[in-house]
């Protein structure tokens, strides 16, 4: 029997005081998100935020010549569609699903009055924002500073860490896309991770086998990243 995804799955909205959720969750629609599809497009207008409970969800910037690379991830811990709270309306960057799953989506306009009424859901979005800006950046610096293995084992730290699970089903072109790189830089990084035991890697299905191990080869970005999600962002416990 296959188990019907909650809301309370998403942290953001399980940290939420019972009265704003419950007024929340009765205007939710739980989707179905299949690998590669595109959320919303580079200056599209935003209709609906997502609430991931067990997908992950790619943000990219999008160049002139079609390339792109990922500047941040969001699954249970987040919510994609900012700007719509933010007042922007539309974004430059692309959402695509990383990982396949379910989210739970909202019209922007009620997300719009939530907002405006201040409270707890205000502030845990503005907080959630000032958390995924730090990733953000912290992305950055690791793809202008850091070797392209120590990135794979930034990623997918923070891919296994919003799954909750140590599998993935992510093929090398499109962690090659996320990334932005070359396929084949992707599949020594990969290879070399394989060897030492920290991985297993076939059909493009990603087991970690030591995770120590991973966090050992990362670089300091997933730990900063991490850190200032969980100061800003404590978790309330599952039921």
């Amino acid at each position: 029997m296959v188990s019907i995804p909650n809301p309370r799955q998403n942290k953001l909205i399980r940290a939420l005081p019972e009265e704003t959720r419950l007024r929340l969750t009765a205007n939710l629609e739980l989707v179905s998100l299949p690998l590669g599809q595109s959320i919303y497009e580079s200056g599209d207008t935003l209709s609906h935020v997502y609430f991931p409970t067990d997908s992950i969800i790619s943000l990219l910037y999008v160049m002139e010549n079609g390339s792109s690379a990922e500047i941040a991830i969001v699954g249970n811990e987040g919510m994609v569609g900012i700007a719509v709270f933010m007042g922007g309306e539309s974004t430059p960057n692309r959402a695509v699903v990383q990982s396949a799953g379910h989210a739970y989506r909202l019209k922007s306009g009620i997300l719009k009055l939530e907002f405006a009424k201040s409270g707890a859901f205000q502030q845990r979005l503005l907080l959630y924002t000032q958390a995924l800006m730090t990733q953000m950046a912290q992305t950055a610096v690791c793809y202008r500073h850091h070797s392209l293995e120590q990135q794979l084992c930034r990623w997918l730290l923070l891919s296994f860490d919003r799954l909750e699970s140590d599998q993935l089903y992510m093929t090398q072109e499109l962690i090659a896309n996320m990334l932005g790189v070359r396929r084949e830089g992707v599949t020594d990084a990969a290879g070399k991770l394989q060897a030492k035991g920290v991985i297993r890697y076939s059909r493009g299905h990603i087991t970690v086998l030591d995770r120590p191990k991973l966090q050992q080869t990362a670089c300091e970005c997933y730990d900063a990243v991490k850190r200032e999600f969980e100061r800003l962002l404590p978790q309330t416990p599952k039921e």
